[in-house]
Order: structure tokens, then sequence, then C-alpha cells
């Protein structure tokens, strides 16, 4: 028996191709806001409505509508941006958005506080910096991601190659966005989307790409993980992970995070063919009446693994080879200079929450921009909301570094290991999920969490820390060694057990606690851990190994080779 689709649903089917009503709605100069509707439609142009929720009750009782804005996401592939890019994307902030970019944990950018009027003259800004906010958010595929430094070896380069042709080949194909932000001429004959139709995905789907050893991207928390294989120089093919997903619901058993899992082993040559593959068969498979179940996840355990595997492959016409062996050694970044293999150097700069603003001993706008203005390689944004200088001539190095000192961005060469490893997504005041403060949040905690590390030594420990607005989990905080998910205003879940390398998820140690609870937790949690550890044990090891953590099995990922931990 077929259930009713969503009301989500229904607008999609009417949308003729994401078109909606929104040229009507952005000419309206009766109100700052569109449409309900066309908000939802909104998404796939990559874009979100926001209000600036510090100024919600005195706007209202002023009776004035909310302060609306807009977010603006670019579609970047593995992060990848040219000095001319950056310099057009630095001019966008200042001229339409808030003065500053915001990098992602997907590698792009996001601009916050464009207002309506502004809004297609953004886009159009974005268009002429070669490119594009389309299919950024929305339910289709999004910005594929992939390992952020590729030019290690010929075979990374020809990795990231995989990501940017992936992003291409899966990008929504409908001409409504050129023409409602582009002037475009509405051609005669009806769109066609071959593999999304009318209605697109059940929800939203994101691909990552990893290197081992770096699980920088957090290749278990993807719709579709591919772990490249490289043996002797070459890539051999991609390990096929499916069924990541960090989103939840508090209160609601049936939401949860979970880890990707491994199906088996493709050639590069077959690897738009799966993609497509699982991305079609999530669509006629999804679930289109709830949404809160109409992740890839979901359509996994309702399904069954072997039952969505088998019928992928039927639709294939081949069978996927067994899973090759691999391993991971952590999932953050690497800081400082590192050499590819062509003697070209690239700089891993630490932006805290990924916040690329003027603001405390911080120049990090100015100083980018300054480095755009001279540096003749590429920029790469990370998963982890960092910068990379990359593909510097050696003789540009001294160049480099005096610039990066000048405008503080050699933070990293400071900072301890916790604060290098800490990821927060925006929350508050513009995020309309955010239950709890988490950027803003994130400069009181960090001094506090590492004045306890440091009284027991551990100021040298690398942890991950994730601080997450709400439970629908943009930073990526199921993943998080500690992890702090937003309750309610000042007050937290803490999470605790991941593992450094991305394969293991955490579990809730304490519910909706506040900062004075939330340290007093820990504090003898970092004493335990200075006390007994081993020698290169991680802190959500040891908790584990330890026994500290509450009764059950925390979730790894499954089906992994044997030679993965």
């Amino acid at each position: 028996m077929s259930h009713p689709v969503s009301e989500f649903e229904r607008i999609k089917a009417a949308s003729n191709y994401l078109r909606g009503s929104l040229l009507e709605g952005l000419a309206d100069p009766v109100t700052g806001a569109i449409s309900d509707d066309d908000n939802k439609l909104l998404k796939f142009h990559g874009s979100y409505q926001q209000d600036d929720r510090d100024l919600r009750e005195e706007r209202r009782q002023q009776k004035l509508e909310p302060a609306y804005a807009f977010m603006l996401r670019a579609r970047l592939p593995g992060g990848v941006v040219t000095p001319a890019q950056w310099l057009a994307f630095d001019r966008i902030a200042r001229d339409y958005a808030n003065g500053t970019l915001r990098i992602t944990t997907r590698q792009t950018f996001q601009w916050h506080g464009v207002i309506k009027r502004e809004l297609k003259a953004t886009v159009a800004a974005i268009h002429h910096a070669l490119a594009t906010t389309i299919g950024a958010c929305g339910d289709v595929v999004r910005t594929v991601v992939s390992t952020a430094n590729p030019i290690e070896s010929a075979a990374h380069a020809i990795t990231y190659g995989w990501a940017a042709r992936l992003s291409e080949q899966l990008a929504p194909r409908t001409r409504a966005y050129h023409e409602i932000w582009l002037d475009g001429e509405r051609l005669v004959g009806e769109d066609e989307e071959p593999l999304y139709g009318r209605s697109y995905l059940p929800r939203k789907f994101k691909i990552g790409l990893a290197i081992p050893p770096l699980n920088d991207v957090d290749v278990f928390a993807q719709d579709l993980g591919l772990i490249a294989i490289i043996e002797h120089g070459e890539l051999r093919g991609f390990n096929v992970a499916i069924g990541g997903g960090m989103g939840a619901t508090h209160g609601d058993p049936s939401t949860y995070p979970r880890l990707g899992s491994v199906i088996g082993f493709v050639e590069p040559e077959r690897l738009i063919a799966v993609a497509e593959g699982v991305v079609g068969l999530q669509r006629d498979w999804g679930n289109r009446s709830e949404r809160k179940h109409a992740r890839l996840k979901y359509t996994l355990d309702h399904r069954g693994l072997d039952v969505f595997t088998a019928e992928l492959e039927r639709r294939l016409g081949f069978a996927l080879a067994p899973a090759r062996d691999y391993r991971f050694e952590h999932n953050g970044d690497r800081y400082g200079w590192i050499e590819g293999h062509d003697g070209r150097w690239h700089l891993t700069l630490q932006i805290e929450s990924g916040r690329v603003a003027d603001q405390g001993g911080q120049r990090a706008l100015e100083g980018l921009r300054a480095l755009a203005e001279t540096h003749r390689g590429d920029f790469r944004l990370t998963c982890n909301q960092n910068v990379i200088v990359a593909n510097v001539e050696a003789a540009q190095r001294t160049h480099i570094d005096a610039l990066v000192r000048e405008h503080g961005l050699d933070g990293y060469k400071r900072g301890s290991a916790l604060r290098r490893h800490a990821v927060a997504c925006v929350a508050l005041p513009t995020c309309g999920l955010a239950m709890a403060e988490s950027e803003r949040y994130l400069p009181d905690l960090l001094p506090r969490l590492e004045a306890l590390l440091a009284r027991h030594g551990l100021s040298d420990a690398p942890i991950l820390l994730r601080l997450s607005g709400c439970p629908n989990g943009c930073s990526r905080p199921y993943l998080g060694e500690i992890a702090l998910v937003g309750r309610g205003p000042g007050r937290y879940d803490l999470r605790l057990g991941a593992d450094f390398r991305g394969q293991r998820l955490n579990r809730i140690y304490r519910e909706n606690i506040d900062q004075a609870a939330i340290l007093a937790a820990l504090d003898p949690l970092f004493e335990r851990y200075a006390a007994a550890r081993a020698p290169d044990e991680r802190f959500g090891d040891f908790l584990l190994r330890a026994g500290l953590l509450e009764a059950g099995t925390a979730a790894t990922a499954t089906s992994l080779p044997s030679s993965s931990p």
C-alpha cells in the first residue's frame, strides 16, 4: 500500500522544474521575504531564507516583520578556488553580504546577510566568477567533496578529477536557474531532468571521496562514500560505502546518525554508473511521505542493505568487486607546509569555525585577499573549515609566510591540539534550526577546555571537538571524540567516544546540561586519560577501552575490510 507524499513533494512536482513563483516573489517590494513554497524551491538554487534571530523579539514588539536576509552557498567540487575567484568572492561578501565569508564543512563558501533586492545581483556575481549556486542546497546531489590536498601524487590529482566529474554529471539540468537569476531566455518546450525527474530526490544526497590514510572528508558520513585505492602510485578504483548521514531529531529514536556501509569496489571507468545507480535507486525507493525518514540511510535500514545492493547490481548489469584493503589514520587537517609530488608546496591555515573575517588578532579576510592578489597557484577549502594555499612555488614561500604572519594567520603554530581539531556549525543568529549557540560559543568554550587539559598535562593531546547548535549535524558532531549538540539556550547533549579516524560514532554521555556540568563531566575523564592512557592512544579509544562510557557498544563503520580497525 503506497503512502501519500508529503507537502514538500507536492510543491516540487508542481514547481515546473524549480520555477514556482520565484520570479514574482523576488520582485515583490512589500516584503523582504518570499512565500513558504518558494522558500522550499529556493534551496535548490543554493539559497536559504533566514532572519536575524537576535532581533526577532525587538522587531515583533515594533510590529515589524523579521529582519529577513538570505544565505547563498556556492557549488565548488573538491573546494578548489582560483585566486581570481577568491577575490571575486571576497568582493561579493563586502558588497552584498555581511562582510565575511564562511567556509562550510562541505568545502565551499556561504555568504550570509544578502537582502532580497540584492539576491539576483549576488547570484549573477557568483556566476561571473565562473561558479554557481545551483544544487548547493536542496533535494539533489550536493557539492561533491574530496580529500583536500589531492596533489601529493599524480593519482591524488586524478582522484580530485573524479570528484569534479561526479559533481558535473549529477548536477540538476533545469533551465530555471538561468531564467530566474541570469535573465536567460525561456526556451520553448519542457525541461528534462533525466536523473532526477519532476520531483528530484526525497532528500539531500551527499558524496565524498577520501584518499587513505586521510579521512578528512569523513567519508562514512556521506550518502555515498568513495575510498580511493591507490597502489604503486596508480588509482585502481574506489571502495563504495553507502548510507552515511548525520541528521537526527531529539527525542525521536526512529531518527539517528549512521555510518556508511562498504558494499564493494568499483573501477574508475564504472564509477559514474555506480553513482548514478545509487542516486537513481534512492530516487525510486526513498521515503517521500516523511522527510525525516527520507535519507538513504533509512532506505537501507528499511529495505535491507543486501536487498538494496542486489537491486543496484541488477540495474547496473554487473556486480561490484570485493572491497580492497585500506587504512585511515585520522580525519583532521595537517597544518603548515607540505611538499607535493611536483615540487610545489601547500600551506594549510586554520580558520576558526571557517569564518573568514577581520576580527581579534586574525585579519583573515584582509590577509587572504592579499594572498590572492599575488598567489599564482590556487586555494583549497577543507571539510574541517580551513583553507590550503596550494601549488606554491618554492621561491614564493617566504613571501607567503610574511603575509601569513602580518595578518595573524599563523595561529595554527601556537594553538592547542584541541583548538586545531575543533569544528562548529553556524547556528545562531542566522540558522533557523539552531537551538543553541555553536560558532559564537566556541571562542568561550575552547579556553575553558584548554585550561582543563593543561591542568592534566594534555595540552598536546589531539582530540576531535565538534559543536552543533541542533541535532541535524552539519558539523558532523556524531563523529567527534567530544561533541556538544544543542538542546536549548546554553544547554547541550555531551557526546563522547568516537575515534580519531571517523570510523566510530560517539554516544550520549550526559543529556541537556549547561557549561558548568559539561566541564565537571569532562574534568575527571581528562584526569583518567592522563594517568592511564596507552602510548599514542586517542581520547575516544581510551574512554571505550577503560569502560568510562555508559553500557552499550558504539556504532562503527560497517563491513570494513579486515585490515581496518
